[in-house]
């Protein structure tokens, strides 16, 4: 396993869709599991809604709401008794619960499956519960590790309407995606890691303003500021 000496230095406001970019293994999990508290860094700190992770884990937490890049769910329960289980777990109250498990439900049609045992979902199915798993309790703060994976197209194009309605609401949204077509499109703005380091960050409009080449598209850019000397030449010789 390769290992990085990884500095990050990034704040996500209220209110912004961040896109987190960056090749295989260059850290954007291991950062994901440290806004959430799975890992704690070495050095620095990670606050959320102003509480320091480490120092004030309940209350960090208690702001956030988390899918991870594999869902891990009881697959002896049914969809909707794992969400009433993480609504209780926040605290929410009944009938609270009821009125967003509904709507959760109807939103990413799962509404005629919600009672059936979740070991019987398929892995779409899967990844649309653990959404509502993240959203259930109202978070402030939603992380998402690779949200639309396993999700059929109109499933996608819901979640990204979510993801921007939630932002609408103030709410800040730190998104990690390979499909950089999704960043473009529906991110305020992406950061690029590579190595463990942050090597760009800001809006769309501004990498292309930055790129050295002139590059257009986001695909290009991120090729620019991860790629190596061979991944280069490639480029350069498929643009000929």
């Amino acid at each position: 396993m390769t290992r990085y000496n990884a500095c990050l230095s990034l704040e996500v406001p209220s209110g912004e869709l961040f896109g987190f970019l960056g090749p295989n293994g260059a850290g954007k999990t291991t950062t994901i599991k440290m806004i959430c508290g799975l890992l704690m860094p070495t050095t620095g700190t990670v606050r959320v809604g102003g509480f320091d992770i480490q120092a004030q884990p309940i209350e960090a937490k208690a702001l956030l709401g988390l899918v991870p890049d594999t869902p891990v769910l009881y697959k002896k329960l049914t969809g909707r008794e794992l969400l009433r289980f993480v609504g209780d777990l926040y605290s929410v109250a009944s009938g609270t619960i009821n009125r967003r498990l509904d709507h959760l439900l109807h939103l990413l049609d799962m509404t005629e499956c919600a009672d059936d045992l979740i070991e019987s979902y398929s892995h779409g199915m899967k990844q649309k519960t653990s959404i509502m798993a993240a959203l259930v309790h109202d978070p402030k703060v939603v992380v998402l590790d690779e949200p639309t994976s396993g999700l059929d197209p109109r499933s996608a194009k819901v979640v990204k309407d979510v993801l921007r309605a939630l932002c609408k609401m103030g709410k800040t949204v730190f998104m990690s995606t390979h499909i950089l077509e999704i960043a473009e499109r529906v991110c305020d703005r992406v950061g690029i890691i590579n190595e463990g380091k942050l090597v760009a960050v800001g809006s769309v409009s501004e990498l292309r303003t930055r790129s050295k080449e002139g590059r257009v598209s986001l695909e290009d850019i991120f090729l620019e500021v991860t790629g190596g000397p061979e991944q280069q030449e490639v480029i350069k010789f498929l643009e000929t």
